[in-house]
């Protein structure tokens, strides 16, 4: 077996093992640390993590991967896409990206949305026919000079565009070449030997121009960046049909995601140019299970032996930017599933003993592979993962327990007289702010240093506090304010069996957020009631309708890192029957509301509409699961944000859900004009809470009057875009008063038209 095959990795984790970057940003926001200090703080992380990277044995590491918020608000701010509104802020400066990132008090932020089907988020760049593209390559400059042996990573300009808004982005990449054109040409000046070119758009549904413009760019870029080596990468799919006219590109490598689309592999192999070399993205970069080396070593060795170790690299799949740093570190967790484990520490030393194996003999890999093989083989054997009266309640459901009992239609008045609203009714999403105070208390309770008498007292507290606050704002339909809760997916997966929950184990969602996703291992069930005695005791406060809130199960699904081992659909349903049989006890105790968040439903759909129909089919089924035991006189919400809704409205309408929430502030509500004819009712988010900007009310107002453009007045809600848990009550209290206001406005002025 010849040796050399080299490794590589794609992008690396950002935030920091302790959410280094999250401290200094926030730290920074709130003017506790200069904008030197921050930028010193970032440097710092960003050499740590090459380090490491490169002890773990990678043998082409990334720069430009780094930021300081979004990859692709970077890339627009590379290339000069500024929004008018931004255009007197200082080119490069600080103040500028987190203007587009934030927004200010004049300027709106860029709208966000998720990066393909992923949990992160990223900034839309806005691309216009008079926006002027002009190079500021500071910042890939700068991570190259710190780190002269990396290989930059720029996202590809077919990508950027297509996930522009726009009118019909594409038409500017004639303008916009030039620009990457001279990138490459000044990395190459600055010492560069190879590029990695990202055009993840490759394994969407193509239409020819799209593809043509892949080409056409290419052309250009190759030509541009003579004596640099370029990579072309696509993740997160296959290639599908695109497979030999992205083979055939001037591209020094390709890069295939073998973990999402594993079927490319032999196509490529058949359709390879001579002298191209492959990147086989054989480790997953987007769940934490430990990879089969033997497996991967058995397929990838006759390749090696037919194309030669130089024109081989072993990848993970994609950016480790999705998963976090590392599964040592989670002492907390039953030592046997921590064994399961690869985080991004684990990844890298899984691609250097990949590396190792295939330079040794037979004996020798398994030797080197036997803890890796050990350790499958024990999660396949676990007790851990399997309960039959789970899997047995779960196969005996059949179809007519997945509806409700009567239409949304027949069930409108009978809630309408339950509930008894005004015309516009005024709530807010779930979530109230998360305060220094809550935190500290959460973490001395964990810590045992606040008992569970006095920390139920302190959320008790919180807990009136929010309803008191809502009622004085005015708001119709209130929360309990969620003080309980340290995220609306780690919260329940605390408390169901089937699902471990991890101490560091971070990753980035955008900006400074992050979330710890939790790991679902085994089957799942509910042996207790989780949310019933905290909205019982909110609804004692007060006489306005408290909601009862849950997380859906596929967003339970999305946001979690998912068994490997069984059906998508199966999970699927084990929490449907979980997450029920909470919404049955909420109802039981009287619950009039009971919002189930199905944030990630869109997020989950797949990226080729081929895929779509089998999806949409289980995960419809399990929402509708969730909410088919509940009476008719129940109003059942769903709410979903950052997602674009416009091909999606018949799947949202299939849910069967009484009212809809969801975001739509940054996008100027542009996106309700499919739901002209959605059956329920619909509360368009009418600010975004993903800025600390608090809008007038006379824009709210403005907002809704645009909402009801679309969709009857008898039908709109007014809401926030999303949870209130990272704003600060200063925040909240003003843009909470202000909605209502608006609200107030807009029924005085329906009343005044009607008596006209």
């Amino acid at each position: 077996m010849p040796d050399g095959v080299q490794t590589a990795v794609l992008g690396l984790p950002r935030i920091g093992p302790d959410r280094e970057l999250k401290v200094a940003l926030e730290a920074y926001w709130r003017g506790e640390l200069s904008g030197a200090e921050l930028e010193r703080a970032a440097r710092a992380l960003h050499r740590r993590q090459l380090v490491d990277a490169a002890a773990a044995g990678i043998d082409v590491l990334p720069s430009n991967d780094f930021s300081l918020y979004d990859h692709v608000l970077d890339t627009a701010l590379l290339v000069g896409a500024i929004p008018d509104r931004f255009r007197h802020l200082e080119r490069g400066s600080l103040e500028l990206l987190f203007a587009m990132a934030r927004g200010t008090d004049t300027a709106p932020p860029l709208e966000m949305t998720k990066w393909f089907d992923t949990n992160y988020h990223y900034l839309v760049p806005e691309v216009a026919p008079e926006t002027h593209f002009s190079l500021d390559p500071a910042k890939p400059l700068a991570e190259l000079r710190e780190a002269a042996r990396t290989r930059p990573v720029i996202l590809g300009p077919v990508s950027f565009l297509s996930l522009a808004k726009g009118d019909r982005p594409l038409r500017a990449l004639d303008r916009l070449l030039p620009v990457y054109e001279e990138l490459l040409r000044r990395l190459h000046a600055f010492g560069a030997q190879a590029v990695q070119i990202d055009e993840p758009v490759l394994v969407t549904d193509l239409d020819v121009g799209v593809l043509a413009a892949v080409e056409r760019s290419w052309e250009r870029m190759a030509a541009a960046a003579r004596g640099l080596d370029l990579t072309l990468a696509a993740y997160f799919g296959g290639l599908g049909s695109a497979l030999p006219r992205v083979l055939a590109l001037p591209a020094r490598e390709i890069h295939l995601d073998l973990v999402c689309a594993p079927e490319q592999l032999e196509p490529a192999l058949a359709a390879l140019p001579a002298g191209t070399r492959l990147s086989l993205g054989v480790i997953d970069g987007r769940n934490v299970w430990r990879s089969d080396l033997e497996a991967i070593a058995a397929r990838v060795e006759p390749i090696v032996d037919r194309l030669g170790a130089d024109r081989i690299r072993l990848a993970p799949s994609c950016s480790l930017l999705h998963v976090p740093y590392s599964a040592r570190r989670e002492q907390g967790l039953d030592p046997e599933l921590r064994g399961w484990l690869a985080f991004a520490e684990e990844k890298l030393e899984e691609l250097a003993l990949l590396k190792a194996g295939l330079a040794m003999g037979p004996s020798d890999r398994a030797r080197l592979f036997a803890p890796a093989h050990a350790a499958l083989e024990a999660r396949r054997g676990s007790a851990h993962t399997h309960d039959d009266h789970v899997r047995r309640r779960a196969a005996s459901l059949c179809d007519d327990e997945l509806a409700r009992r009567s239409t949304a239609a027949e069930r409108a008045p009978q809630q309408a007289e339950r509930l008894a609203l005004p015309p516009l009714p005024t709530t807010t999403i779930g979530s109230l702010p998360q305060t220094t105070e809550i935190r500290d208390a959460r973490r001395r309770h964990d810590a045992g240093e606040l008992s569970a008498a006095d920390y139920e007292r302190f959320l008790k507290a919180e807990i009136r506090t929010a309803i008191g606050l809502q009622e004085q704002i005015g708001l119709d339909v209130l929360v309990h304010g969620e003080p309980e809760r340290n995220d609306m997916v780690q919260y329940f997966a605390e408390r169901l069996a089937g699902f471990a929950t991890t101490e560091a184990g971070w990753v980035q969602s955008y900006g400074s957020r992050c979330v710890r996703p939790p790991i679902l291992f085994g089957d799942v069930w509910r042996p207790k009631p989780m949310t019933v005695s905290w909205w019982r005791y909110a609804q004692d406060l007060t006489a306005r309708p408290v909601k009862g809130m849950l997380t859906g199960p596929v967003t339970m699904m999305q946001w979690s890192f998912v068994r490997d081992d069984e059906p998508a659909p199966q999970v699927a349903r084990q929490l449907a029957l979980a997450i029920g049989d909470e919404a049955v006890d909420l109802e039981r105790a009287g619950a009039a509301i009971v919002q189930i968040d199905e944030a990630a439903l869109r997020e989950g759909l797949p990226l080729r509409s081929a895929d779509r129909d089998g999806y949409l089919r289980w995960a419809i089924d399990a929402f509708r699961l969730t909410a088919a035991p509940l009476r008719d006189d129940t109003q059942v919400h769903v709410h979903m944000c950052y997602s674009e809704f416009g091909d999606f409205v018949e799947a949202i309408a299939r849910l069967d859900a009484d009212v809809l929430s969801i975001e739509a502030s940054r996008s100027s509500l542009d996106l309700l004009e499919p739901f002209a004819d959605y059956p329920a009712q619909v509360g368009p988010g009418v600010y975004d809470i993903h800025s600390p900007r608090v809008p007038s009310s006379v824009e709210m107002e403005e907002r809704l009057a645009r909402a009801e453009r679309h969709i009857p007045r008898e039908r709109l809600w007014v809401n926030p875009d999303c949870g209130l848990k990272t704003r600060r009550w200063e925040e909240v209290v003003p843009a909470l008063e202000r909605l209502v206001a608006a609200a107030q406005r807009r029924r005085a002025a329906t009343t005044t038209a009607v008596a006209a």
